[in-house]
Protein backbone atom coordinates (compact mmCIF):
# COMPACT_ATOMS: atom_id res chain seq x y z
CA UNK A 1 0.00 0.00 0.00
CA UNK A 2 2.76 2.45 0.95
CA UNK A 3 4.70 1.50 -2.17
CA UNK A 4 1.65 2.28 -4.29
CA UNK A 5 1.12 5.63 -2.57
CA UNK A 6 4.76 6.66 -3.09
CA UNK A 7 4.51 5.73 -6.75
CA UNK A 8 1.31 7.72 -7.26
CA UNK A 9 2.79 10.82 -5.59
CA UNK A 10 5.98 10.58 -7.67
CA UNK A 11 4.07 9.94 -10.89
CA UNK A 12 1.82 12.93 -10.20
CA UNK A 13 4.86 15.14 -9.66
CA UNK A 14 6.36 13.91 -12.93
CA UNK A 15 3.11 14.61 -14.78
CA UNK A 16 2.92 18.11 -13.28
CA UNK A 17 6.47 19.06 -14.32
CA UNK A 18 6.19 17.57 -17.81
CA UNK A 19 3.03 19.61 -18.39
CA UNK A 20 4.91 22.89 -17.83
CA UNK A 21 7.27 24.74 -20.23
CA UNK A 22 10.92 23.92 -19.67
CA UNK A 23 11.90 27.41 -18.48
CA UNK A 24 9.05 27.40 -15.95
CA UNK A 25 10.23 24.01 -14.68
CA UNK A 26 13.81 25.27 -14.40
CA UNK A 27 12.71 28.38 -12.52
CA UNK A 28 10.52 26.33 -10.17
CA UNK A 29 13.47 24.03 -9.51
CA UNK A 30 15.70 26.97 -8.63
CA UNK A 31 13.14 28.21 -6.12
CA UNK A 32 13.00 24.74 -4.58
CA UNK A 33 16.78 24.54 -4.46
CA UNK A 34 17.00 27.91 -2.72
CA UNK A 35 14.49 26.72 -0.13
CA UNK A 36 16.46 23.51 0.28
CA UNK A 37 19.61 25.47 1.08
CA UNK A 38 17.96 26.97 4.16
CA UNK A 39 16.06 23.93 5.45
CA UNK A 40 18.53 21.11 4.62
CA UNK A 41 21.25 21.92 7.12
CA UNK A 42 23.00 18.56 6.79
CA UNK A 43 23.69 18.82 3.07
CA UNK A 44 24.41 22.56 3.33
CA UNK A 45 27.21 21.79 5.80
CA UNK A 46 28.60 19.09 3.51
CA UNK A 47 28.64 21.49 0.55
CA UNK A 48 30.27 24.31 2.52
CA UNK A 49 32.91 21.98 3.92
CA UNK A 50 33.72 20.50 0.51
CA UNK A 51 33.92 23.92 -1.16
CA UNK A 52 36.13 25.31 1.60
CA UNK A 53 38.52 22.38 1.25
CA UNK A 54 38.71 22.65 -2.54
CA UNK A 55 39.00 26.45 -2.76
CA UNK A 56 40.48 27.48 0.58
CA UNK A 57 43.44 29.17 -1.12
CA UNK A 58 41.40 31.05 -3.73
CA UNK A 59 38.05 32.06 -2.18
CA UNK A 60 36.94 33.66 1.08
CA UNK A 61 34.00 32.59 3.25
CA UNK A 62 31.45 34.86 1.55
CA UNK A 63 32.41 33.52 -1.90
CA UNK A 64 32.13 29.94 -0.63
CA UNK A 65 28.63 30.60 0.73
CA UNK A 66 27.58 32.28 -2.50
CA UNK A 67 28.73 29.29 -4.57
CA UNK A 68 26.98 26.86 -2.21
CA UNK A 69 23.72 28.78 -2.44
CA UNK A 70 23.88 28.86 -6.23
CA UNK A 71 24.79 25.17 -6.21
CA UNK A 72 21.60 24.30 -4.33
CA UNK A 73 19.56 26.32 -6.82
CA UNK A 74 21.30 24.54 -9.69
CA UNK A 75 20.56 21.15 -8.12
CA UNK A 76 16.88 22.01 -7.86
CA UNK A 77 16.88 23.25 -11.44
CA UNK A 78 18.72 20.19 -12.74
CA UNK A 79 16.55 17.62 -10.97
CA UNK A 80 13.29 19.23 -12.06
CA UNK A 81 14.56 19.92 -15.57
CA UNK A 82 15.78 16.32 -15.89
CA UNK A 83 12.19 15.15 -15.40
CA UNK A 84 10.96 17.59 -18.03
CA UNK A 85 13.70 16.90 -20.59
CA UNK A 86 13.19 13.13 -20.20
CA UNK A 87 9.77 13.54 -21.80
CA UNK A 88 10.92 15.79 -24.64
CA UNK A 89 11.56 14.59 -28.18
CA UNK A 90 14.99 15.07 -29.73
CA UNK A 91 13.65 17.88 -31.89
CA UNK A 92 12.29 19.69 -28.81
CA UNK A 93 15.42 19.07 -26.77
CA UNK A 94 17.85 20.22 -29.47
CA UNK A 95 16.61 23.80 -29.00
CA UNK A 96 18.02 23.83 -25.47
CA UNK A 97 21.11 21.58 -25.69
CA UNK A 98 24.24 22.01 -27.77
CA UNK A 99 27.10 19.56 -28.33
CA UNK A 100 30.79 20.50 -28.46
CA UNK A 101 33.70 18.20 -29.25
CA UNK A 102 31.72 15.31 -30.75
CA UNK A 103 34.26 15.06 -33.57
CA UNK A 104 36.84 13.77 -31.08
CA UNK A 105 35.04 10.47 -30.63
CA UNK A 106 34.26 9.80 -34.29
CA UNK A 107 35.94 6.83 -36.01
CA UNK A 108 39.48 7.48 -37.17
CA UNK A 109 40.87 6.58 -40.64
CA UNK A 110 42.77 3.60 -39.22
CA UNK A 111 39.63 2.10 -37.62
CA UNK A 112 37.91 -0.41 -39.94
CA UNK A 113 34.55 -0.45 -38.12
CA UNK A 114 32.68 1.85 -35.77
CA UNK A 115 34.71 1.41 -32.58
CA UNK A 116 33.33 1.51 -29.08
CA UNK A 117 34.29 4.33 -26.73
CA UNK A 118 34.33 4.76 -22.95
CA UNK A 119 33.49 8.15 -21.47
CA UNK A 120 34.23 9.04 -17.85
CA UNK A 121 31.39 11.31 -16.73
CA UNK A 122 30.45 13.07 -13.51
CA UNK A 123 27.57 14.83 -11.79
CA UNK A 124 27.90 18.06 -13.76
CA UNK A 125 24.81 20.10 -14.63
CA UNK A 126 21.78 18.16 -15.85
CA UNK A 127 23.72 14.91 -15.95
CA UNK A 128 20.69 12.90 -17.14
CA UNK A 129 21.32 14.56 -20.52
CA UNK A 130 24.39 12.34 -21.03
CA UNK A 131 21.95 9.58 -22.00
CA UNK A 132 20.69 11.70 -24.92
CA UNK A 133 24.15 12.07 -26.46
CA UNK A 134 23.54 9.22 -28.89
CA UNK A 135 20.68 11.19 -30.45
CA UNK A 136 23.13 13.92 -31.40
CA UNK A 137 25.82 11.49 -32.61
CA UNK A 138 23.85 8.67 -34.20
CA UNK A 139 26.84 6.45 -35.00
CA UNK A 140 26.90 5.21 -31.42
CA UNK A 141 24.57 3.30 -29.15
CA UNK A 142 24.87 4.92 -25.72
CA UNK A 143 24.92 2.59 -22.72
CA UNK A 144 25.50 3.19 -19.03
CA UNK A 145 25.07 1.64 -15.61
CA UNK A 146 22.82 2.61 -12.74
CA UNK A 147 21.92 1.52 -9.23
CA UNK A 148 18.28 0.57 -8.81
CA UNK A 149 16.06 2.59 -6.50
CA UNK A 150 13.78 1.43 -3.74
CA UNK A 151 10.90 0.93 -3.64
CA UNK A 152 10.92 -0.94 -6.97
CA UNK A 153 7.97 1.11 -8.25
CA UNK A 154 10.14 4.26 -8.16
CA UNK A 155 12.85 2.44 -10.07
CA UNK A 156 10.33 1.42 -12.75
CA UNK A 157 9.10 5.01 -12.98
CA UNK A 158 12.65 6.32 -13.40
CA UNK A 159 13.48 3.78 -16.07
CA UNK A 160 10.27 4.62 -17.92
CA UNK A 161 11.38 8.26 -17.97
CA UNK A 162 14.75 7.26 -19.37
CA UNK A 163 13.39 5.12 -22.22
CA UNK A 164 12.97 8.04 -24.63
CA UNK A 165 16.73 8.69 -24.50
CA UNK A 166 17.47 5.57 -26.52
CA UNK A 167 20.29 4.78 -24.08
CA UNK A 168 20.60 1.24 -22.69
CA UNK A 169 20.73 1.09 -18.88
CA UNK A 170 22.33 -1.82 -17.00
CA UNK A 171 21.82 -2.31 -13.26
CA UNK A 172 25.26 -2.52 -11.69
CA UNK A 173 24.54 -5.43 -9.38
CA UNK A 174 22.40 -7.66 -11.60
CA UNK A 175 23.16 -6.91 -15.27
CA UNK A 176 26.91 -7.62 -15.44
CA UNK A 177 26.57 -10.39 -18.05
CA UNK A 178 24.31 -8.30 -20.27
CA UNK A 179 26.70 -5.33 -20.08
CA UNK A 180 29.63 -7.56 -21.00
CA UNK A 181 27.75 -8.90 -24.03
CA UNK A 182 26.87 -5.38 -25.15
CA UNK A 183 30.47 -4.20 -24.91
CA UNK A 184 31.67 -7.07 -27.07
CA UNK A 185 29.88 -5.50 -30.05
CA UNK A 186 30.97 -2.46 -32.10
CA UNK A 187 29.60 1.06 -31.95
CA UNK A 188 28.96 1.35 -28.23
CA UNK A 189 29.55 4.46 -26.14
CA UNK A 190 29.76 3.50 -22.46
CA UNK A 191 29.33 6.40 -20.04
CA UNK A 192 30.45 5.73 -16.47
CA UNK A 193 29.86 8.09 -13.56
CA UNK A 194 33.07 8.12 -11.54
CA UNK A 195 33.15 11.28 -9.44
CA UNK A 196 31.72 9.93 -6.17
CA UNK A 197 33.12 7.97 -3.24
CA UNK A 198 33.95 4.45 -4.47
CA UNK A 199 34.17 2.70 -1.11
CA UNK A 200 36.94 0.51 0.21
CA UNK A 201 37.58 -1.05 -3.22
CA UNK A 202 38.40 2.24 -4.91
CA UNK A 203 41.76 3.75 -5.72
CA UNK A 204 43.07 6.34 -3.24
CA UNK A 205 43.84 9.26 -5.55
CA UNK A 206 44.06 13.02 -5.07
CA UNK A 207 41.19 15.29 -6.09
CA UNK A 208 41.72 18.99 -5.36
CA UNK A 209 44.83 17.96 -3.44
CA UNK A 210 43.06 15.60 -1.03
CA UNK A 211 42.99 11.82 -1.37
CA UNK A 212 39.63 10.16 -1.94
CA UNK A 213 38.33 6.77 -3.03
CA UNK A 214 38.04 6.82 -6.82
CA UNK A 215 36.32 4.32 -9.08
CA UNK A 216 38.64 2.62 -11.55
CA UNK A 217 35.77 1.49 -13.81
CA UNK A 218 36.45 3.80 -16.80
CA UNK A 219 40.10 2.71 -16.98
CA UNK A 220 39.22 -0.96 -16.46
CA UNK A 221 36.56 -1.03 -19.18
CA UNK A 222 38.68 0.95 -21.64
CA UNK A 223 41.60 -1.43 -21.20
CA UNK A 224 39.54 -4.62 -21.18
CA UNK A 225 37.61 -3.76 -24.35
CA UNK A 226 40.44 -1.86 -26.07
CA UNK A 227 38.45 1.37 -26.25
CA UNK A 228 39.66 4.94 -26.41
CA UNK A 229 38.78 6.83 -23.23
CA UNK A 230 37.38 10.37 -23.02
CA UNK A 231 35.78 12.59 -20.43
CA UNK A 232 32.36 14.17 -20.80
CA UNK A 233 30.70 17.14 -19.11
CA UNK A 234 27.38 18.97 -18.96
CA UNK A 235 27.57 22.74 -18.38
CA UNK A 236 24.64 25.04 -17.69
CA UNK A 237 24.61 27.91 -20.21
CA UNK A 238 21.41 29.63 -19.05
CA UNK A 239 18.03 29.00 -17.49
CA UNK A 240 16.99 25.59 -18.83
CA UNK A 241 19.91 25.46 -21.27
CA UNK A 242 22.96 23.21 -21.31
CA UNK A 243 26.05 22.30 -23.30
CA UNK A 244 27.38 18.74 -23.52
CA UNK A 245 31.15 18.67 -24.04
CA UNK A 246 33.49 15.86 -24.99
CA UNK A 247 36.82 16.37 -23.24
CA UNK A 248 40.30 15.47 -24.42
CA UNK A 249 41.28 11.83 -24.80
CA UNK A 250 42.80 10.15 -21.74
CA UNK A 251 45.75 7.98 -22.74
CA UNK A 252 45.31 4.33 -21.79
CA UNK A 253 48.61 3.13 -23.27
CA UNK A 254 52.17 4.40 -23.23
CA UNK A 255 54.84 3.12 -25.62
CA UNK A 256 52.51 0.30 -26.62
CA UNK A 257 51.91 -0.87 -23.05
CA UNK A 258 48.79 -0.42 -20.87
CA UNK A 259 49.12 2.37 -18.34
CA UNK A 260 48.34 1.58 -14.68
CA UNK A 261 44.71 2.20 -13.78
CA UNK A 262 45.90 4.61 -11.09
CA UNK A 263 47.67 6.80 -13.67
CA UNK A 264 44.66 6.77 -16.00
CA UNK A 265 42.19 7.71 -13.28
CA UNK A 266 44.50 10.40 -11.93
CA UNK A 267 44.26 12.04 -15.36
CA UNK A 268 40.47 11.72 -15.21
CA UNK A 269 40.42 13.38 -11.77
CA UNK A 270 42.54 16.23 -13.11
CA UNK A 271 40.14 16.73 -16.03
CA UNK A 272 37.23 16.80 -13.57
CA UNK A 273 39.06 19.36 -11.41
CA UNK A 274 39.48 21.64 -14.41
CA UNK A 275 35.77 21.33 -15.23
CA UNK A 276 34.79 22.15 -11.64
CA UNK A 277 37.03 25.22 -11.61
CA UNK A 278 35.38 26.52 -14.80
CA UNK A 279 32.00 26.68 -13.03
CA UNK A 280 32.19 25.69 -9.33
CA UNK A 281 28.40 25.82 -8.80
CA UNK A 282 27.89 23.25 -11.59
CA UNK A 283 29.14 20.20 -9.66
CA UNK A 284 27.52 17.97 -7.00
CA UNK A 285 29.00 19.42 -3.79
CA UNK A 286 26.44 17.86 -1.43
CA UNK A 287 28.08 14.42 -1.70
CA UNK A 288 30.75 13.34 0.81
CA UNK A 289 33.45 12.87 -1.81
CA UNK A 290 36.41 12.95 0.58
CA UNK A 291 35.77 10.17 3.08
CA UNK A 292 38.70 8.89 5.17
CA UNK A 293 40.17 5.51 4.34
CA UNK A 294 38.76 3.22 7.05
CA UNK A 295 39.88 0.03 5.36
CA UNK A 296 42.90 -0.80 3.25
CA UNK A 297 42.08 -0.24 -0.40
CA UNK A 298 43.35 -2.26 -3.28
CA UNK A 299 44.11 -1.35 -6.87
CA UNK A 300 41.63 -2.97 -9.23
CA UNK A 301 43.25 -4.23 -12.40
CA UNK A 302 41.29 -5.24 -15.52
CA UNK A 303 41.82 -8.96 -14.93
CA UNK A 304 40.24 -8.68 -11.47
CA UNK A 305 37.02 -7.06 -12.66
CA UNK A 306 34.14 -8.91 -14.28
CA UNK A 307 32.06 -6.26 -16.07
Amino acid sequence: MMDRLVYLLAASFVWFLQALPLRAVARLGRWGGALGYWIDGRHRKVALRNLAMAFRAQKDESEIKSIAYENFKRLGENYCAAIKTAGMTFEELSRYVEIIGAEKILPQPDESEIPSRVVAIGHFGNFELYARFGQFTTLYQCITTYRGLRPPSLDRLLQTLREKSGCLFFERRSDASALKAAMNGPGKMLGLLCDQHAGSGGLRLPFFGEECSTSSAPAVFALRYRCRLFTGFCFRTGLGRWRLEVGEEIATHEQGQPRPTEAIMLDVNRAFEAAVRRDPANWFWVHKRWKPAKLATRQIEPAAVEP
